[in-house]
């Protein structure tokens, strides 16, 4: 399952998208070549999370992307989720393995933190993620996180790595070239007026991963 941890990296934000297009919206960026597919939305009632998440997992397995849910570790079990993203606050990664068994992708955020990304990795997380790298619509309050972190975490890991964080096409070069594996992108996709061109730009840094790190 690792071995999918590539590419664009959609993230959902129920306070920016409207959600009578959410399954609309998402659908445009795996159609643009989203391989991963994060569910957020903090704000909801359980019912309709849980509902909307439902939706996305099947629409996800029509078009072979990964969903994963963001903090809710029961959320991600009652939909059938691939995974779940933990942040520092949510629960622990033995906990979240316990409910979703061992092929389950756990993410963990670690912020600009290389020792906590070493904690997550030898307690089993399948994929680290640092930032924010640039300043952020989403969470302009969140820490940054520098070039040089991303540099070391791709010498010291051998599990996938992902960066967020105010990432537009304009910007992601330097991060795919500094050897993120993941582009975990909100705003410069999902408020975009052609989504899936936007997906698509994403896509080919990737394309490009060889000649962007030479």
């Amino acid at each position: 399952m690792r071995s999918r941890l590539r590419g664009l990296y959609a993230i959902t934000d129920a306070r920016q998208t409207d959600p009578h297009a959410l399954l609309r919206d998402v659908e445009q960026a795996l159609l643009g070549g989203a391989t991963i597919l994060q569910y957020r939305d903090k704000s909801a009632d359980h019912a309709q999370r849980l509902d909307t998440a439902r939706q996305l997992r099947q629409l996800t397995h029509q078009h072979n992307t990964l969903l994963i849910i963001n903090d809710d570790v029961e959320l991600a079990a009652a939909c059938l989720a691939d995974g779940v993203h933990l942040g520092r606050d949510d629960a622990t990664i033995d906990h979240a393995r316990q409910q979703l068994g061992p092929a389950a992708i756990i993410g963990v955020s670690c912020y600009n933190h290389l020792e906590r990304a070493r904690q997550a990795a030898g307690a089993g997380a399948d994929y680290v993620a640092f930032g924010r790298f640039f300043p952020s619509r989403s969470k302009p309050q969140a820490s940054a996180a520098s070039l040089d972190t991303l540099q070391r975490a791709k010498r010291e890991f051998v599990i996938p790595i992902a960066a967020i964080g105010g990432i537009t096409s304009d910007n992601a070069s330097a991060l795919v070239g500094a050897g993120a594996d993941m582009l975990a992108v909100i705003n410069d996709l999902f408020a975009q007026s052609d989504i899936r061109a936007a997906a698509q730009r994403y896509q080919r840094f990737f394309e490009n991963r060889g000649r962007l790190r030479e």
